[in-house]
């Protein structure tokens, strides 16, 4: 269950050496002109503090602007990082403070499961009580691109709060780094573009499914494709747009995720001249 966030973990790690590890140190990007910075939280606690009792793990990669020559932007900026990894709820707070109140939020949520675990100690006599509640949550964000004033990053979330699996999820930002603000699909395509960008979606995933016909993808874990549509959930590099489809966005959990890859060729039509990524277009 843990595969996918595991790999991107070992991403975020490598980038590490890019940028720094453990809040320590910083390194220029030599594309943009921005620093990042790190913070990793490791918690453990086990129910009624006794170490036999079931246990919550919470792991946090968290990276973020941590400099940038213009100081308005940058506030922006951190506004979005803190904001898309952890909520709204979260999004006033600065990178160190936000790290902080989530891990203690995250406890306190856990600790709320004690009066039940005691009720079923009561009930259970010599009978251990089941592994339901042992939680985890795992948690990092990736830089994926970081050149052209734009900056596109993935934060990638699993969690097991009881049940029979747990749940994972990728969730991809796209920021102009001249004015702090996520960049968006209207901004990127030319108006009515929905359901030719459908097409193409549902052309490719068929592709990367070796299937002929798009309405073989319901035979093997697809719901109907004639639903699949662009969501936002997108990544922008120099080789083109990349969507991802989540658990049960499009698919029965046993798909897993779907990432879809658009090289700028194949979606030229679609894109405005203007738009905040039309500099990447020259180099296609």
């Amino acid at each position: 269950m843990k595969t996918h966030l595991r790999e991107s973990m070992l991403a975020l790690l490598a980038f590490g050496l890019l940028t720094t590890g453990c809040g320590t140190g910083k390194k220029k990007s030599a594309e943009n002109s921005i620093t990042f910075d790190s913070i990793s939280v490791e918690k453990t606690y086990h129910l009624l503090e006794n170490p036999d009792n079931p246990n919550c793990d919470l792991e946090i990669k968290f990276v973020y602007p941590h400099s940038y020559s213009d100081k308005e932007v940058l506030k922006r900026l951190q506004k979005q990082f803190v904001s898309s990894y952890f909520g709204e709820s979260y999004e006033e707070l600065s990178p160190e403070e936000a790290v902080r109140k989530y891990t203690e939020d995250y406890l306190a949520s856990y600790k709320e499961l004690e009066s039940d675990y005691k009720s079923e100690l009561e009930k259970a006599d010599e009978t251990p009580v089941g592994s339901w509640f042992s939680y985890y949550e795992m948690s990092a964000d990736e830089i994926v691109y970081n050149q052209n004033g734009i900056i596109s990053y993935t934060v990638s979330f699993e969690n097991y709060t009881g049940g029979a699996h747990g749940a994972h999820s990728y969730n991809n930002h796209v920021l102009n780094l001249k004015t702090g603000a996520p960049i968006t699909e209207e901004e990127i395509f030319v108006d009515n573009y929905q359901d030719s960008l459908a097409q193409i979606l549902v052309d490719q995933i068929a592709r990367q499914n070796n299937v002929t016909d798009a309405k073989e993808l319901e035979n093997i874990g697809f719901f109907s494709v004639d639903e699949i549509s662009p969501n936002g959930n997108f990544l922008v590099d120099d080789t083109g747009i990349t969507y991802s489809f989540n658990e049960y966005e499009i698919a029965a959990y046993v798909v897993g995720v779907t990432n879809v890859h658009l090289p700028f060729k194949d979606i030229r039509y679609l894109l405005r001249d203007d738009s905040p990524i039309s500099q990447l277009l020259t180099a296609d």
